[in-house]
């Protein structure tokens, strides 16, 4: 049976059998038995390579380890409020913090970035996602935006719709018009910036075949 611990651009976690491309955590969220009781722990909230000096973790969901999760994608784990691992993915988190002290003068360590982000992703007094709104033209390819209840990825004149398992159908994009924004604000200005990652930006089923 599939972990509940797949990650939407909604931020939710799901049970399926699709692993994605990308892989990270935000702490601690499941319990001695492995059921998830929090969506998450702390504010550090990273995205890593599915591979790393071969270290490998089994079982999964250890009782007091940080919970392993998976995103189809780069763009996925942006919408969802994560960014580059500063271990796994170094030159990633550099080129981050380049960009953000070019976007946000001031400082640009982890805990500037991660409160930041923070601050985008969760809704005040609350646990819940939070979501902004995006002038549908300004936005960069991979960004997420809300459509009729579901996620869309943002990509040239289409919007594409996203799976567990992929990007399953298409709809032409709005010339102008604003939208309901999922990626946080600051991770858009990133995507606009040309973010070039490590790990895939878009999982091949956005691609052309």
């Amino acid at each position: 049976m599939p972990l509940r611990n797949r990650v939407t651009p909604l931020g939710a976690l799901v049970a399926d059998p699709a692993r994605g491309l990308v892989y990270g955590n935000r702490g601690c969220l499941h319990d001695e038995a492995g059921r998830i009781r929090r969506r998450y722990a702390g504010r550090r909230w990273i995205a890593c390579r599915l591979r790393f000096r071969g270290w490998h973790r089994e079982p999964l969901l250890q009782p007091g380890r940080f919970t392993e999760l998976f995103f189809l994608d780069e763009a996925t784990a942006f919408a969802a409020g994560h960014r580059p691992c500063a271990l796994c993915r170094r030159a990633d988190y550099n080129r981050l913090l380049a960009l953000w002290r070019e976007l946000y003068p001031g400082r640009a360590g982890a805990d500037a970035v991660d409160t930041r982000l923070h601050g985008e992703r969760v809704a005040p007094g609350t646990r819940a996602q939070l979501h902004h709104d995006g002038r549908l033209e300004d936005l960069p390819d991979g960004a997420f935006v809300l459509r009729d209840g579901e996620p869309w990825l943002v990509l040239g004149r289409r919007l594409l719709r996203w799976t567990p398992g992929g990007y399953e159908s298409s709809v032409q994009r709005p010339g102008r018009g604003y939208a309901v924004l999922i990626t946080p604000p600051s991770l858009v200005a990133v995507l606009r910036a040309g973010w070039e990652p490590s790990v895939p930006l878009l999982h091949p089923s956005a691609l052309p075949g």
